[in-house]
């Protein structure tokens, strides 16, 4: 399991020498692995802003749902609605399998299904008077909100925003990052090795559970950050010292230092990535359970709302 690469080897006297190209490398995964994190939290950022500007510009008094400017953003939210549907028929329909890329047709949905809930917002005019309104209303919050959870799980299964599926043998290959070499480098860090395989038996245990300990597996992520601040916090420290007592310059010593930092770093990450996959991945499943109904709901109760509008 994610703990057993720390038995393979036995300890050396010494911390091996780093490459400076593996170095390289691993700074750079590090920095691949940051990349997708962050575009993700600008991209909710940029949604969130644009959803509070379209709840203040519906409030704003300046049109209203029953106006031409009114009605036609109401037509223009329910084309991008219907649009959704391209990416799954997409998928079924062997004809339109050669039409544009699995990324181009996923990036379209996920901007169709941002537009649309804006449009519509705009249109409403956050006055729903009849029913029919209000339940068409609350069925596109309801599925656009489940977009965003499957978004968050889709995320934590696939690598990168609109990146392949990973496996769990890629995951566990990852948690071993160089499994000899670590064991050797961490040897004189006894404490940080131990703090590491402790954290290693928390994740197995939180992946056996599953959902069935849903605290442990919720709380795993943080429990990862800690682990991170005390291990990097603690190999810092017996660094400095072991910089004193063989003489290292401070580049050497500050070189090492950071080596170590990014080594703990993925080595958490990817072992808590290994513990989480499985519930993700079950988590995934069952809302593609849940949202094609939702899917369904949204699109009577948006064709009831037109008919009621166009004939009443």
């Amino acid at each position: 399991m994610a703990n057993r690469p720390f038995a393979t080897t036995a300890p050396s006297t010494t911390i091996a020498p780093l490459h400076a190209g593996a170095t390289t490398k691993r700074k750079a995964g590090a920095n691949a692995r940051r990349r997708p994190a962050r575009r993700e939290t600008a991209l909710l950022g940029v949604v969130a802003l644009l959803f509070a500007a379209a709840i203040a510009i519906a409030r704003s008094g300046w049109y209203t749902a029953e106006s031409e400017l009114g009605y036609w953003l109401g037509v223009a939210g329910g084309v991008a609605m219907l649009a959704l549907f391209a990416y799954p028929l997409r998928k079924r329909w062997h004809a339109m399998r050669e039409i544009g890329s699995t990324r181009f047709w996923f990036a379209l949905h996920m901007s169709l299904g941002i537009a649309g809930p804006l449009l519509i917002i705009l249109h409403s005019t956050l006055a729903l008077g009849s029913l029919n309104a209000t339940i068409a209303f609350a069925s596109m919050t309801v599925v656009a909100a489940s977009g965003i959870v499957g978004r968050y799980l889709y995320g934590r299964i696939h690598n990168g925003l609109y990146g392949r599926r990973e496996t769990l043998a890629e995951l566990r290959a990852q948690a071993g990052i160089d499994s000899a070499a670590l064991h050797s480098k961490l040897a004189l860090l006894g404490p940080v090795e131990t703090r590491l395989v402790e954290f290693a038996r928390l994740a197995e245990a939180a992946e056996r559970a599953g959902l069935s300990r849903p605290l442990r597996f919720m709380t795993l992520g943080v429990r990862a950050m800690l682990a991170r601040r005390w291990c990097v916090g603690s190999a810092t420290r017996s660094l400095c010292k072991l910089a004193e007592a063989q003489g290292w310059t401070d580049d050497k010593r500050d070189r090492r230092i950071a080596v170590f930092s990014t080594f703990i770093g993925a080595y958490l990450q990817a072992v808590q990535r290994v513990a989480q996959f499985g519930v993700f991945e079950r988590l995934f499943s069952w809302w593609h359970v849940l949202h094609v109904p939702l899917v369904f709901m949204l699109v009577l109760s948006a064709i009831a709302h037109v008919v009621a509008v166009h004939m009443y």
